[in-house]
């Protein structure tokens, strides 16, 4: 009977282990990137009673030890994968975990991929503040940086593009606002002075590049039934900034542009030019590659570091080391490698993963772990009650 309370004791034990892990799954319902885990038991090793004799029909009686637990094993299957909005969520949609590097600059797993750029420009995790591990544009492993990525440069002007009609009976016309960006990313504005020649050679126009009053290029626009001669439709002048070096220009008027009789109305004008100001860091984002999308001021989108990802061969290599992180346990059954490759998966942008805490499934498992340790205690409660009942009879002989 001793051995009975000692029994039910293992059951008490086991039990309230399992419902430790229970209240840990439900507790962490709510966080990105849990992973449930679930208790093992097992039966603890028999003995053969009497002495090893035969029992009443000639078989070993085996006596068990009661409950063992053998710790816990974590379930992996992917939770929800649920929108934010939020630009610098993302999550891994397949095997792949992100990549963290601790305090201690040990390299940790992670699902939950809700980060953010420090004041240093380094990628961490929003909570905790862990750097975040990624490849640059060279192939070097290290943390996701800005660092190199904070300015778009200038672009000088190369070309700018002219669309309209250009009145074949006006005898001037003159097209301002002709904006052009020089190597330092300074605007400079133009205007093109177009003066009919058609009373010598018809259908042609001298053209005069003026920067203000002085002017900086010339050349002849020859029209034919209308339409820019090939051979003319590009004006190529040579343009020289204040405190810069010469840079060369090109008016095209080989797409859109006509010369027509409409009185004295033009509506020639310059549409676009493809020089940039320099610009800044606008904005930053995730592709479903894992890159860092690059906004700038200036309009212009660039692409920086690349996460990485890391994936198990099994459960055995890995172990949870508290604030939604992972360790390895054996680096040979890991691999590193990036979104959209091999068996990593692909990138949700502006989601994050859920936990995957089954909760009708835990409520379930609630109940058998409290009927458990019901049935346990009253294993113990009723071998102290046949213990007593010796005693009385013990005191009654």
């Amino acid at each position: 009977m001793l051995d009975s309370i000692y029994l039910g004791m293992t059951g008490l034990m086991g039990y309230s282990q399992g419902l430790k892990v229970i209240a840990n799954n439900t507790a962490n319902m709510n966080t990105p990137g849990f992973k449930s885990s679930t208790l093992q038991f097992g039966d603890l090793v028999y003995a053969t009673g009497n002495g090893g004799q035969s029992g009443l029909y000639g078989g070993q009686s085996n006596y068990g030890f009661g409950l063992a637990t053998y710790g816990t094993t974590l379930n992996f299957n992917g939770g929800e994968l649920r929108q934010t909005g939020n630009a610098m969520d993302v999550a891994v949609d397949g095997l792949g975990m992100f990549l963290i590097q601790d305090a201690d600059g040990n390299v940790r797993y992670t699902r939950s991929g809700q980060f953010e750029f420090n004041d240093d420009g380094l990628l961490v995790t929003r909570t905790g503040g862990l750097k975040v591990l990624g490849i640059d544009r060279n192939g070097v492993m290290g943390v996701v940086s800005l660092d190199g990525y904070r300015t778009s440069p200038a672009r000088p002007t190369g070309t700018i593009s002219m669309t309209g009609n250009l009145s074949s009976t006006a005898t001037e016309q003159t097209v301002g606002n002709i904006s052009v960006y020089d190597a330092a990313g300074v605007q400079h504005t133009l205007s093109a002075k177009f003066t009919n020649g058609s009373a010598t050679t018809p259908g042609s126009w001298k053209v005069s590049i003026l920067d203000g009053t002085v002017e900086v290029g010339t050349g002849t626009l020859q029209f034919k039934d209308g339409s820019p001669d090939p051979a003319t439709a590009r004006l190529t002048f040579t343009y020289t900034p204040a405190g810069q070096a010469p840079m060369s220009v090109t008016l095209d008027f080989s797409k859109d542009v006509t010369s027509f009789a409409s009185g004295n109305l033009s509506t020639l004008a310059a549409t676009k030019q493809d020089g940039l100001a320099a610009g800044s860091l606008s904005g930053v984002a995730f592709d479903t590659n894992g890159f860092v999308t690059l906004t700038y001021s200036n309009g212009q989108v660039g692409r920086g570091d690349q996460l990485l990802l890391g994936r198990f061969d099994s459960s055995d290599a890995i172990a949870s080391v508290g604030d939604n992180l992972f360790r390895s346990t054996n680096d040979a059954l890991w691999h590193v490698g990036v979104a959209g490759t091999g068996a990593f998966g692909t990138l949700q942008t502006t989601s994050v993963e859920i936990s995957n805490v089954n909760l009708s499934q835990e409520f379930s498992d609630l109940v058998i772990m409290q009927r458990g340790y019901q049935a346990s205690s009253q294993v113990i409660s009723t071998a102290n009650d046949m213990i007593q009942e010796l005693f009385t009879m013990k005191g009654k002989a």
